[in-house]
């Protein structure tokens, strides 16, 4: 609704106050008329007056006046700065027969039409961007183990069903477990993008550390391998293959161009294919050895690795107390921590800053997600060992509570509550399951060793 007083259009909105949106147009070739610092101050004086009136109001009455203009590109007013008579802006060219008919558009006309296609370019490529990096980052789903196994080495590979099933061939299982977490890690939606430089990937956070996380898992079993599995004793010639994949496996994550990352990490699969294949031939040189020893050893550096990430998943609330109980140290430890508490300095525990939180948490999900598989495959790998030990029970404990770190989250964000507040905490969710697997690992341990 408008009214014209004392030749000025002013703008009243039926449900508010009235405000002043009139502008002082110039003669220039532009549909857009700015506001004259004359009329600025009348707004800033309407806001001052009317103390319900809210910004949003003044922006639609703006837009109002703008679309009225716009609406009526042919009869733009302007006022003269010596009189209050408005009059339609003069046409500098006479209008021909051809432009009276419609035919060519208007230079303003196609000024306008210009910038709508750039604007909508510029929306269509912003949601690209947006859902690409939705659907990069979704988190693979857990594979089958003995499926996979049976896929890569045949159907004869694996002897058995379910918690009965042994490994015709020593070693093919955790190998090729190693393989299909690589491969994974390289060939999801999105491939490997931690290193990458260009959007999306470049400005995706939470799946990069996911796979910083399945890579510190993937080189851990990969130097388990070379230095423990593969070795009967410990003056035993190393595998040339894994010394390689070891080293590929190494290289850095951040790495892009000559070589790159994934350059590196394709050639560290290939040589994981190419041990497999010594295994299965028999080779003299390739070997898996399902000893107590080995396996201990290998437990030794998961147990620090999920110790590590539960004392800074609970960092994430900075409580002591709660991150030494989600640490997951034995009883023994525990008293023997009583017992050297007066004589221990204390410990400083630093809260982890909250834009850090959902990168510790992503960590620690990539890392739980790679070290499923890898415990799966150790299952029926050294299910023998197990037995002979007691120890199986331990071993699906471990299982179990790792199933549960990887479940989907459908939170969009991490949230970090405290205490029992409205929002959840899903770092202290999260090292509550590593925590339990870190004890049961631990008890595991203990069991290869004393057992």
């Amino acid at each position: 609704m408008s009214k014209i007083r004392n030749g000025r259009r002013r703008w009243r909105h039926p449900r508010f106050p009235l405000i002043l949106v009139s502008s002082r147009c110039s003669m220039v070739p532009y549909p857009l008329c700015f506001a004259t610092m004359r009329n600025m101050g009348r707004l800033f004086n309407t806001i001052a007056a009317e103390g319900t009136v809210s910004i949003f109001v003044l922006v639609f009455n703006r837009a109002m006046n703008t679309a009225r203009i716009l609406s009526h590109p042919s009869g733009l007013r302007y006022r003269d700065m010596n009189s209050k008579k408005t009059s339609k802006m003069p046409d500098s060219t006479p209008r021909s027969a051809s432009s009276a008919a419609g035919e060519p558009p208007s230079a303003s006309k196609k000024t306008r039409s210009v910038g709508r296609l750039l604007l909508g370019g510029v929306i269509l490529i912003v949601l690209l961007i947006v859902g690409l990096g939705m659907y990069w980052s979704i988190q693979p789903k857990p594979f089958d183990v003995i499926a996979n196994v049976k896929e890569r080495a045949g159907s004869d590979a694996i002897t058995g069903d379910g918690r009965e099933s042994l490994a015709t061939v020593s070693g093919d299982i955790y190998v090729s477990t190693a393989i299909k977490v690589a491969e994974t890690l390289l060939k999801k939606p999105g491939g490997f993008i931690k290193n990458d430089m260009l959007p999306p990937g470049v400005l995706i956070d939470n799946m990069p550390n996911w796979e910083y996380g399945v890579l510190t898992e993937l080189r851990d079993s990969v130097r388990s391998l070379r230095n423990e599995f593969s070795r009967s004793q410990s003056q035993s010639i190393e595998s040339d293959a894994l010394k390689r994949a070891d080293s590929d496996f190494a290289f850095s994550s951040d790495a892009w161009f000559l070589p790159s990352a994934e350059e590196m990490y394709k050639d560290g699969v290939k040589q994981l294919e190419d041990y497999l294949k010594a295994l299965m031939n028999k080779d003299s040189n390739a070997g898996f050895f399902e000893r107590a020893d080995n396996l201990m050893r290998h437990l030794q550096v998961v147990e620090k690795r999920l110790g590590s990430y539960g004392q800074q998943l609970a960092a994430s609330v900075g409580d002591p107390a709660l991150a030494s109980t989600l640490e997951g140290k034995d009883s023994e430890a525990i008293e023997k921590t009583v017992e050297d508490a007066a004589a221990a300095a204390p410990v400083v525990l630093e809260r982890t800053p909250w834009t850090r939180v959902d990168d510790v948490f992503y960590q620690a999900r990539g890392y739980s997600w790679a070290l499923l598989h890898s415990m799966q495959a150790i299952e029926v790998e050294f299910r023998k060992v197990l037995k002979d030990k007691n120890a199986e029970i331990s071993m699906q404990q471990i299982i179990r509570e790792l199933e549960k770190a990887v479940v989907r989250k459908y939170s969009p964000m991490v949230l970090n509550g405290h205490g029992f507040g409205v929002l959840a905490n899903h770092s202290l969710i999260l090292a509550s399951y590593m925590g339990r697997a870190n004890a049961a690992v631990i008890d595991l341990r203990q069991l290869l060793e004393r057992g």
